[in-house]
């Protein structure tokens, strides 16, 4: 390793970040500088295997920034290593269309792996990172050919060890044997407001090591050590994720902040002119790359290409002798799910009355059948929420190839895990709890709409049909709190049909979220129209579910468990009345005009919605004209069915709303 090469490319590397966050004002220092030297292993040392013309090569070396604040750091590396990101895009850290924004963002930037900001989630990624790379070479290796043995690192600091979903992504990371994962822990001992002493007391090792860890303590700014701790890690094959504490100087090499807080962001930037004669940067030459540093690269991008190509070889001579294993690859990381997968799944009987989870229970087997790239969780819930795959097996060490993932009670953690799955691109992830308990893994469900990733939510108990467990456990804010995240298609189905249209929905997007809002209590069969009209109405967002007789008069829309009560309020109110129903108002909303208007006529103002739930987003379809009948309150907690007729969710409430229009 020439260590004085990696000591100019640090010193460079730095420069740039400073260079970047004083032209804008605005961004972090702290950690670039302080983690220059790791930056420097990890991309010019050996410490990690990519090729930066292949930046999807399916046996990278996988680097997610979990201190996504740091950005700088990672635009600088990838920037000197070769990857698509010229210096002009550096120069135009977080400025307006640049490909350097404030946080890392996967769609925008390539090499960034993970949309990363929020602290602790990247933490969460590096995991589902780990267990789909584990999960990869299980499935696809053989004995002849190795395609999948990449390793997976998270950079991350103090605050991200603060937030709960990375405590419970370490524990989960332990328990499932993940030996492919290294973290990465920027150890400068300061938070944004204070030193770290204010907020934190725990020895690091201890706790790591009582998580099933192996960890270790570096000088962080020693380049041998850290490309020692690393390569330590990448041969250790325990069963234990490795800890790499770096001690490091936040803000180094600017020594007026170095060690404080005031290094955490862009209070450095004002010394920078100092600070780069001092780290012997040429004066008045920003964005500094010298000749040496880039030749280097160039020389590093050379035997990444060797590396890859060697890979390619094995990866065709493996494909080659295992088509069948070739094309189910290509299916997974193409999104490929079968355009006739409505079709596969069976019909459910005319008198099926089952909670609509239970409806999905028995879908998602037909989908694992014909989806072999998808894999379900549950966060402690599976005899709850039913989606678990039969004959799937559980993941695990022992079983990498499991179906299942038993992610404990760390509802956070699942959907920072998902993300990881989903940005991997391998394999199709979902997870599932009770609807009630989103708001615990909220953050991650918005990271996954920002970044585009296929998760499936599967969210079961649904409103205040719950009954007896009480307000606690009885969402009524909660899907219209969903429902406001963009690009997340929030589904709640009113039969088994409906269940049916909603996995086929979710299978088919590629380019976000879809959360499935499904029933306790059971439910009839909505059989005015066919099964295959059903599940293509989902796909549309609504449809009209009860024509109308003569000319139209009043319609009648709901989603969900309610549905029942608008075609039974239909059938009592005589000729004139439509009912719609409506799945996914987001899947609607994209509809065209003409389809919209087909299904809800302006023409139309008589109009009565009803739902479980908060009442505010339904005024949108049933104008000033109209009347929505919502639980705009906490629940009760009595029997689920003495629950909604105490709080107006009934036929004859819908009956007596509509003759009063």
């Amino acid at each position: 390793m020439n260590t004085a090469i990696l000591s100019q490319a640090a010193t460079q590397a730095r420069g740039l970040a400073m260079d970047a966050v004083h032209a804008c004002s605005s961004g972090h220092l702290g950690l670039p500088l302080g983690c220059a030297e790791i930056g420097a292993v990890l991309y010019g040392g050996g410490g990690m295997r990519y090729y930066p013309d292949a930046p999807k090569w399916l046996n990278r070396d996988r680097f997610i920034l979990s201190a996504g604040h740091g950005s700088m750091f990672l635009y600088s590396w990838l920037h000197l290593s070769g990857y698509d990101l010229p210096l002009e895009e550096v120069k135009n850290f977080r400025q307006l269309g640049s490909h350097t924004p404030g946080h890392p963002e996967s769609f925008e930037t390539v090499g960034v792996e993970a949309t990363t900001g929020p602290l602790g989630q990247g933490i969460g990624n590096a995991v589902g990172f780990a267990l789909s790379g584990k999960r990869a070479a299980a499935k696809f290796n053989t004995a002849e050919h190795t395609i999948f043995d990449q390793h997976v690192f998270a950079l991350h600091g103090d605050g991200c060890l603060q937030e709960g979903v990375a405590k419970e992504a370490i524990a989960f990371a332990g328990h499932a044997g993940l030996d492919n994962l290294i973290l990465i822990y920027d150890s400068n001992d300061v938070t944004l407001d204070a030193m770290a002493e204010k907020t934190q007391g725990e020895d690091a090792e201890a706790y790591f090591t009582s998580q099933r860890w192996d960890a270790v303590t570096i000088d962080g700014h020693d380049f041998n050590a850290i490309a020692d701790a690393i390569a330590a890690a990448k041969a250790s094959k325990n069963g234990r994720p490795t800890v790499i504490i770096a001690k490091t100087l936040i803000g180094k090499g600017i020594p007026q902040v170095a060690g404080t807080a005031a290094a955490h962001g862009e209070g450095g930037a004002k010394f920078i002119d100092e600070a780069r004669a001092g780290l012997g940067l040429p004066a008045g030459e920003h964005f500094f790359v010298s000749e040496e540093v880039r030749s280097y690269f160039e020389g590093v991008k050379e035997e990444s290409k060797k590396a890859f190509d060697a890979w390619q070889a094995t990866y065709d001579a493996w494909a080659a002798a295992n088509p069948e294993l070739a094309a189910e690859l290509t299916d997974s990381v193409g999104g490929v799910v079968p355009s006739d997968l409505s079709a596969k799944i069976p019909a459910f009987p005319e008198d099926y009355k089952d909670a609509t989870r239970g409806a999905g229970g028995v879908v998602i087997q037909s989908v694992a059948k014909e989806v072999p790239s998808f894999i379900t969780g549950s966060a402690d819930l599976y005899g709850s929420t039913k989606n678990y795959i039969k004959d799937g097996g559980d993941f695990s060490e022992a079983n990498p190839l499991g179906r299942n993932i038993w992610f404990g009670i760390r509802e956070h953690a699942m959907g920072a895990i998902c993300n990881g799955i989903a940005y991997d691109g391998i394999f199709r992830a979902s997870g599932a709890t009770f609807l009630v308990f989103a708001d615990y893994v909220r953050a991650s469900i918005r990271l996954a709409a920002l970044s585009k990733l296929p998760v499936t939510y599967i969210f079961t108990h649904d409103s205040v049909g719950v009954g007896e467990d009480g307000p606690t456990h009885q969402p009524v804010e909660t899907v219209s709190g969903l429902r406001v995240i963009p690009n997340l298609d929030v589904i709640r189905p009113a039969d088994a049909e409906e269940t049916a249209g909603a996995y086929v929905a979710a299978m088919l997007r590629t380019d976000g979220p879809t959360l499935l809002s499904l029933t306790r209590q059971g439910v009839p069969q909505m059989n005015e129209l066919s099964v295959e009209a059903r599940r293509d109405g989902v796909l549309r967002g609504a449809y009209i579910a009860k024509k109308e007789s003569g000319d139209l008069k009043l319609i009648l829309m709901s989603c969900g468990s309610e549905l029942q009560h608008c075609m039974a309020a239909a059938a009592e109110l005589g000729d004139g009345v439509r009912v719609v129903s409506v799945p996914c108002m987001e899947r609607f909303d994209r509809q065209g005009d003409d389809y919209k208007e087909s299904v809800l006529p302006a023409a139309c103002t008589k109009r009565v919605a009803i739902e479980a739930g908060v009442s505010g987003l339904w005024w949108k379809y049933v104008g000033f004209g109209g009347q929505v009948l919502g639980i705009d309150r906490f629940g009760i907690s009595a029997p689920g069915g003495t629950v909604m007729k105490e709080l107006g969710m009934t036929k004859d409430a819908v009956v007596a709303a509509a003759k009063a229009l």
